[in-house]
């Protein structure tokens, strides 16, 4: 199979039966061998009928439905797990993302040999005081602190080798941030295409303004994570163990100065430096312990799925 098209959703059933009819004539026309999954994300509308009624008419669709809404990170790992493409793409589910952009992605992907392109919504059709402003700062902030030079991080249109998807882990509120998942793996192999972005026909959008606020905190936290997620000891433990070395070296300057040189002056204990001294050593200890602790979290933690699944449709022969 060439292709396997992950598409997340939560609540947009207007658009799901529009959109399939769309994807197919797209890849028939290109004759390109594909999967469609669809990973309902808990909707609370009538999605997972209409997803039953397609399904039910196109073998080449596949479903799963969570028993609530976990997010689309959890919702894009789940459809990684079960893609069977040699290729494969995501997309969002409101009819903004354009399949007819897949066939060149693809082709782009192959020829210059990628492992993953990231779509570039050069002309967006949002608000630009509520979405687009907001979203050039976050994609700045991303570009400048991991280095990985992106118009568009947050595009939900992308296309990757199936290696890639395999090897990345998305969980939390990652889902923003896959192309540095990704570097952090090993596939720097990163390219970017600009691509058609659609004006939303039906409903509303389902991210309020807090998703910039969230994406700032993912944006640490994943910086933490690729540089000592594996290896916590080497940044609380070299803290740690520096804070001690500071405040046991100023400890023991204090005792030789009131021992020798200044056997008159004021008690040690009455010296405020005393107390910086033993509360470095003391915090020093913990951040050591804290590394320490992380180390044993990470070599005994198990690889678990943070999502409950309530039903499939053509997936029975897969995970």
């Amino acid at each position: 199979m060439q292709l396997s098209i992950v598409i997340p959703l939560f609540n947009e059933s207007d658009s799901l039966k529009e959109l399939t009819g769309w994807i197919t004539d797209v890849m028939q026309k290109n004759a390109i061998s594909y999967e469609l999954l669809f990973i309902d994300d808990g909707s609370t509308d009538d999605s997972w009928n209409t997803i039953e009624q397609i399904c039910a008419e196109d073998p080449c669709v596949k479903a799963l439905r969570f028993t609530k809404n976990f997010g689309k990170s959890q919702a894009l790992h789940a459809g990684f797990k079960l893609a069977q493409g040699r290729i494969v793409a995501t997309m969002d589910a409101d009819l903004q993302d354009s399949p007819e952009e897949l066939p060149e992605m693809m082709q782009l992907l192959e020829s210059e040999q990628l492992d993953l392109i990231s779509g570039w919504k050069r002309k967006r059709h949002d608000n630009f005081i509520t979405k687009n402003l907001p979203s050039r700062l976050f994609n700045w902030a991303a570009r400048k602190s991991s280095k990985i030079y992106l118009h568009d991080f947050n595009c939900g249109l992308k296309v990757y080798r199936s290696e890639v998807i395999k090897a990345i882990d998305v969980k939390g509120e990652m889902h923003r941030y896959i192309p540095v998942l990704a570097a952090s793996a090993g596939f720097t192999k990163i390219g970017e295409k600009p691509v058609a972005h659609q004006a939303r026909k039906y409903g509303t959008t389902k991210f309020g303004p807090e998703r910039f606020l969230n994406g700032l905190l993912d944006l640490i936290t994943i910086s933490f994570v690729s540089r000592f997620g594996k290896r916590p000891m080497h940044l609380f433990g070299a803290i740690g163990v520096l804070m001690f070395i500071l405040g046991f070296g100023f400890t023991a300057y204090l005792g030789v100065d009131k021992l020798f040189f200044n056997t008159k002056a004021r008690l040690i204990t009455e010296r405020p430096e005393f107390y910086l001294a033993l509360s470095s050593m003391i915090l020093g200890t913990q951040l050591f312990l804290a590394g320490f602790i992380g180390e044993l979290i990470v070599r005994n933690q198990a690889d678990k799925d943070r999502y409950y699944i309530s039903d499939k449709i053509n997936l029975n022969n897969q995970q």
